[in-house]
């Protein structure tokens, strides 16, 4: 968030799809490693197909693809095994070198199913997922879903190896079955393994949300489900709802009210009237789905705030309830922080309904379509995809629109007050930052993009998917958009890892705007020992004068400075397979450390401990 005074703009995206649940043979013993450091790396080259066809073999040259029929989990290309409709085999293989010393050693890759098959019960067309002579899974026409579903699987057996890493798909003489690979990665790390199942759950969330608005659009009514997968090994008995915007209010005068609950026993409100722990009726075991459903009420409070009314026009950020994270630390149910962002959440899909006056114009996360309502009303739909969380605006904007040179159709809405001229500056600014992010990063996947601009926000601008509220600011505006890739596409933990969206956003900013940050590192004065990079917002609530200087100001020289020791070349592919290997996932301090270490043969250990970036 912020750019100045600097709030964060925002992080969350992992789906982390159910986990398929395989029985696996027995694995070789693995090489003796003793005495051997662990280097944690990534290795599988050019696993999100973005760079040609090398190293991998394919069975031919269609099997390594961007043609239309199928689409990328991440970035533009993908491996399409099969989908031809008669007696077929298509095979993609990669040497791998598993490193030794480390302590686990993780295989994934998203897959994705569709078929003609109509049977319920018989596996026609198959897909094998072999490393070495160990076969780790295989799925069939069975398996088909409607996205991609990320497989996962513990290959710390054959450390110190080097051995196959191979696809082979399978057709029989009718109906055709396509298996779609992306993002195929072999990560390898130190540490202790995690006290509990590292999974992040409840996943693949799916959000249906209607609510119909007053004649203002401060109040809105109506009703939200949400569906939802428990990835984890370990039974999920309970859930939690995060009623964020319970913050701009008390517990007995509540901004967001949820009743009436359906698919569970609502249980007590914590953390200050934002966490709502549901029981559900059985424990779902690992891959199993189940759906809540309530009746909510909005009440959008005053204020030029991300959740607030300046005069006739509203901002509802973070108002509709989404599912908490629990992985092996348990569940994420931090504070509410207005320093900053506390809102990590995964990717999900939302349709959300929203039927106001048509005097309002309604800006909203994803693509929407308005439709006639009764007497004198509108029903805007918005649909989005893979997307952390939605927000939407209601008001009188004046509204302005366009289209980026890459193809992004860009919405400016403009309270009172803010020149045509200026309106027409953030709409230039919007289509040159969307198209500078996205040929950094991956290409922009959330259709169209809404930016409010209003000078009397307090907070400087604010980033939610697909839509951003800000001041007339070419760099506020160009922060708050390359959100959409730093928090947005490759979500984090934005309480407890804060400069993984806002050190990445704002040295995206600086490339974006030609800047180099050259030398800026010299000027880095540190207040205490315990002041780092990598701190969480609970300390920076607590230090909240330097925040800015540190999370965003040291965070992107840092990032600076490890581009200029490993070299232009090699930081602009180490952060855009970066994103594409964490596509609508979650980053970790540790995973981009392995990455960028990947892509030198200096040792950074050293770096590390100088720019305090510790995991």
């Amino acid at each position: 968030m912020r750019s100045t005074p600097h709030r964060s703009v925002a992080a969350r995206l992992l789906a982390v799809a159910a986990l398929a649940v395989v029985s696996l043979p027995a694995l070789p013993a693995a090489a003796s490693s003793a005495a051997v450091a662990c280097t944690p790396a990534q290795v599988v080259a050019n696993g999100g197909f973005e760079s040609g066809t090398s190293p991998w073999s394919q069975s031919s040259t269609s099997v390594i693809t961007s043609r239309s029929g199928e689409s990328a989990h991440g970035g533009s290309s993908f491996a399409w095994l099969d989908g031809v409709g008669s007696t077929h085999t298509d095979t993609l293989s990669q040497s791998v070198t598993v490193p030794s010393g480390c302590d686990k050693a993780t295989l994934s890759f998203w897959l994705h199913i569709d078929t003609a098959e109509t049977t319920s019960s018989t596996a026609y067309d198959k897909l094998t997922a072999k490393i070495g002579s160990t076969t780790l899974a295989t799925y069939s026409n069975l398996d088909k879903n409607t996205g991609y579903v990320q497989k996962s699987f513990d290959v710390s057996a054959f450390a110190g190896q080097t051995v196959n890493l191979a696809f082979t798909g399978t057709e029989d003489s009718s109906l055709q079955t396509s298996f779609v690979l992306d993002d195929i990665a072999l990560d390898t790390s130190a540490g202790t393994t995690p006290p509990a199942d590292s999974a992040r759950t409840p996943a693949s969330p799916s959000y249906t949300v209607s609510l119909s608005s007053n004649s203002s659009g401060t109040v809105w009514t109506g009703h939200e489900s949400a569906t939802f997968t428990n990835a984890s090994s370990t039974a999920l008995g309970e859930v939690y709802l995060r009623l964020w915007d319970n913050y701009h209010g008390t517990c007995s005068a509540m901004p967001i009210t949820v009743t009436n609950l359906t698919g569970g026993t609502a249980g007590a409100l914590s953390v200050g009237c934002t966490a709502l722990q549901i029981s559900l009726p059985a424990p779902l075991a690992q891959g199993q789905s189940a759906t809540i459903g309530f009746d909510l009420g909005i009440t959008v409070p005053s204020g030029a705030d991300r959740f607030g009314h300046d005069g006739a026009f509203n901002n509802i950020g973070n108002a509709l309830p989404v599912l908490a994270v629990k992985d092996g630390a348990g569940w994420h149910l931090d504070p509410y922080t207005n320093n900053g962002e506390s809102f990590y959440s995964l990717a999900a899909d939302f349709r959300v309904t929203l039927d106001h006056p048509s005097s309002l114009l309604v800006p909203a996360t994803g693509t929407s379509v308005d439709t006639p309502g009764s007497s004198g009303r509108t029903v805007t739909t918005a649909t989005a995809s893979k997307v952390r969380d939605f927000a939407w605006a209601a008001g009188p904007f004046s509204k302005i629109s366009g289209t980026s040179a890459a193809g992004t159709a860009i919405n400016v809405y403009s309270v009172s007050g803010i020149s045509s001229s200026d309106a027409q500056s953030m709409l230039s600014t919007a289509k040159t930052a969307v198209d500078a992010h996205a040929a950094r990063f991956g290409a922009y996947p959330y259709g169209e993009l809404d930016a409010v601009i209003d000078n009397n926000y307090w907070f400087g601008g604010m980033e939610y998917p697909g839509f951003v509220l800000d001041l007339v600011s070419t760099t506020a505006l160009t922060h708050e958009i390359g959100h959409q890739w730093w928090y947005g596409i490759v979500g984090d933990d934005e309480y407890n890892s804060p400069w993984l969206d806002e050190a990445f956003t704002d040295y995206a900013t600086d490339l974006a705007l030609g800047k180099s940050g050259s030398n800026c590192w010299s000027s880095v004065s540190w207040a205490s020992s315990a002041e780092k990079i990598t701190n969480s917002m609970a300390y920076w609530d607590a230090h909240s004068s330097r925040y800015s200087t540190v999370v965003y100001g040291y965070g992107k020289c840092a990032l600076h400075d490890l581009r200029r020791l490993i070299g232009d070349t090699a930081m602009t592919k180490v952060l855009k397979d970066y994103a594409s290997s964490h596509w609508y996932g979650v980053s970790t301090t540790a995973e981009f450390k392995a990455a960028a270490q990947s892509a030198t043969s200096t040792d950074l250990t050293s770096f590390w401990s100088t720019h305090r970036i510790d995991g």
